[in-house]
């Protein structure tokens, strides 16, 4: 509901976070290049309203100073003021408060444990407004600020169509709300926040609001810092006087479970705004001239799950894959992503990798692609100490190389070998990556075939083959014989040969000439000469040898 994190609470650790093991001198480098970007991000919010990163990730930043700063308390702080550079030059009459972001299940349980009259209501995710009437008439309109010192947004809030200009009553008062972009039927749990809030912040930092843009803003009134005792009855009148949508959104709750329920039911359920979580306010609270501009013990914020990480990068790995592209890997340290523990995910290209310059100590967001597959989005924040990594050399690896487990090539090898066993391949029932690992680290397969000979007394010395697993493991590949010649020649890495009759014999298909290749239907000049070279190369003649002498029917 505010435009930033407003308070930060020294919480305990997030499962994930570690102390790093970094020198003195190294810590003040890394902690004061966080901080730097962090002003840098606050001044350009507040200033310019523009916001260079999603507002989770600069809240998960906020909090992983904090932690950098509980591990190496030696190292000089200075006071966090993110709201520095919001100060306006108009005091707020009634200050705004902050809200404490509670960390999980259990703080709210505890929050609440002991209060009674408790709400629930979605927080909006827009940009704090005071909206003062005198007479029933629109008098002012002042941005959050700092929560003390605000700046006069009156101009553009009469130009904002949601913003009531007169009172159905001549009524002097004072209100606290929230200015959102509307959006249509709006499901947060898919669609996130859509950068809602930033755009908001970003028109009305313009110097005249436009009117297509004033047509897009909403208001959720929250607060009547000098209205009635209770929240049912502030929630009553202020829609008389045609502020509804805080009565529409807000539910008396008796417990945690309910908390949970609104929180889950909001969270996938359409909306006119971008919401990040709930917020848990106290019906009664003190008088308005007590408040101050940080968080009171009467409102609790339960944020939703994250829809990006920022995370860790431990170690960059290089995985090759069968036809040799070369894939690189981030190791990250765990972070939670929609209930899963996240460790590790792919960059996508080693050419996207070296333009992103991702080394270990830098921070990357990460999301989830179908709300399944680990995504890396972007770097966060890079380390201060650049780390050189030598990547493989993309012309070692294509379709033709790694036949065998030899240094470098053990993750090109175990690819065909998987592949092979795959439904793209044989199809070989109980016969996975990990069992092709493992007979290679025992050093039982050196060659793509050997596999052809393994035999019961072979894999009863091996760790983890029981007398059944043994059973089905042979039996699988046993199978695999009867399979018919194409399959066995896709199995090997045949080159995509489009409608190709490959009915065989491999003498047949061997003789045939790159312009033979290229009659076949789906088949282009590139991929005629990929599969003359393949049934040319010395590895391949090599395995079809293997595969005659095994008695294998085409070979």
């Amino acid at each position: 509901m505010l435009p930033r994190l407003l308070l930060f609470l020294c919480l305990a650790q997030p499962a994930w976070a570690t102390c790093p093991s970094w020198t003195a001198e190294r810590a003040s480098l890394e902690i004061g290049a966080l901080q730097q970007q962090l002003q840098q991000w606050d001044n350009r919010y507040h200033r310019h309203g523009q916001s260079p990163v999603a507002d989770e990730l600069y809240d998960q930043s906020r909090q992983r100073l904090l932690s950098l700063q509980g591990c190496f308390p030696q190292i000089p702080r200075a006071a966090a003021q993110p709201l520095l550079s919001a100060r306006g030059e108009i005091p707020h009459p009634i200050a705004h408060t902050g809200v404490e972001k509670l960390p999980d299940a259990s703080a709210v349980q505890l929050w609440l444990k002991h209060r009674r009259e408790v709400w629930v209501q979605p927080k909006v995710d827009g940009v704090a407004v005071t909206l003062i009437y005198r007479q029933g008439r629109l008098h002012q309109a002042l941005s959050r600020g700092d929560g003390q010192l605000g700046h006069d947004w009156s101009q553009a809030a009469q130009r904002i169509a949601a913003i009531p200009k007169q009172l159905p009553q001549p009524l002097d008062l004072l209100l606290q709300g929230e200015l959102y972009q509307r959006l249509e039927q709006h499901v947060q749990a898919h669609a996130g926040s859509r950068n809602a809030r930033s755009r908001v912040a970003g028109w009305l930092a313009r110097k005249q609001l436009a009117a297509a843009d004033a047509a897009q803003i909403g208001l959720f009134v929250w607060d009547w810092p000098q209205g009635p005792a209770t929240l049912e009855q502030r929630l009553e009148q202020l829609a008389a006087l045609g502020f509804a949508e805080g009565r529409e959104y807000s539910r008396a709750i008796a417990g945690f479970n309910q908390a949970r329920q609104w929180r889950e039911h909001w969270y996938r359920s359409p909306l006119p705004f971008a919401s990040d979580g709930i917020i848990l306010r106290q019906s009664r609270r003190p008088a308005a001239e007590r408040w101050q501009a940080k968080a009171p013990h009467w409102i609790a914020a339960w944020k939703y799950p994250y829809a990006q990480a920022l995370a860790n990068v431990r170690r960059v790995d290089f995985r090759i894959g069968r036809t040799g592209r070369i894939s690189p890997l981030l190791e990250i340290d765990p972070v939670p992503l929609d209930d899963r523990q996240i460790r590790r995910v792919s960059v996508g290209s080693l050419q996207r990798w070296q333009a992103l310059d991702i080394v270990p100590g830098d921070q990357v967001a990460i999301s989830l692609a179908g709300l399944t597959i680990p995504r890396l989005d972007q770097v966060v924040l890079r380390s201060q100490q650049r780390q050189t990594i030598q990547a493989p050399a993309q012309e070692d690896f294509h379709t033709l190389s790694c036949w065998q487990p030899t240094a470098g090539c053990e993750s090109q090898f175990l690819a065909r070998l998987t592949w092979l066993s795959g439904k793209q391949g044989l199809d070989l029932q109980n016969v996975g990556s990990r069992t092709w690992a493992r007979l290679i680290e025992t050093g039982r397969i050196k060659g793509l075939l050997d596999w052809l000979t393994l035999d019961r007394a072979e894999l009863a010395n091996i760790a983890g083959f029981g007398e059944r697993s043994s059973a089905r493991l042979l039996d699988s590949l046993q199978r695999a014989r009867a399979q018919p010649f194409s399959r066995w020649l896709k199995s090997l890495g045949l080159p995509p040969s489009g409608s190709a009759d490959l009915s065989g014999p491999w003498q047949e298909l061997a003789l045939r000439s790159s312009q033979d290749w290229q009659r076949e239907a789906g088949v282009g000049a590139e991929r005629a000469a990929q599969l003359q070279a393949f049934f040319r190369d010395p590895q391949v003649l090599a395995l079809r040898a293997s595969l005659n002498a095994a008695g294998i029917e085409g070979f």
